[in-house]
């Protein structure tokens, strides 16, 4: 069993910085491929970034690409977010999640497809 933490979220203006934190308690994160989600109210759950077990294969949706980078830290279990240029339409909740992978070392961008979530943490962005 797997649990995930997420931190780091919070209020902030355009334009700003913030970095979000997945820490994982249970086992060792290397075994499994890592992504941040995000639900804004009355919208699906989308994919924000994704990375592959060794974090050497990323992948990005249009909408973030040149803003966000996700980054992980296998040593510590850990992984991270760094969103930059934020606009407010990038207010939502931001979970983590992993999926494990057997034999899969590319990333996974399917959510049904994870098998570990985060509780989620509030990011809100002001004009």
């Amino acid at each position: 069993q797997v649990q995930l933490i997420e931190s780091g979220g919070g209020l902030v203006q355009a334009g700003d910085s913030l970095r979000l934190s997945c820490a994982a308690s249970g086992r060792t994160l290397s075994g499994y491929a890592m992504a941040w989600f995000r639900q804004a109210p009355g919208k699906g759950r989308e994919l924000v970034a994704a990375i592959s077990r060794s974090g050497g294969n990323t992948d990005y949706p249009d909408s973030v690409k040149g803003r966000f980078t996700i980054s992980r830290d296998n040593t510590k279990s850990t992984l991270y977010l760094q969103m930059n240029s934020l606009k407010p339409e990038d207010t939502a909740v931001y979970y983590c999640a992993a999926a494990l992978t057997a034999n899969w070392m590319g990333v996974i961008s399917d959510p049904r497809q994870y098998d570990y979530w985060g509780q989620g943490t509030q990011v809100t962005v002001s004009s």
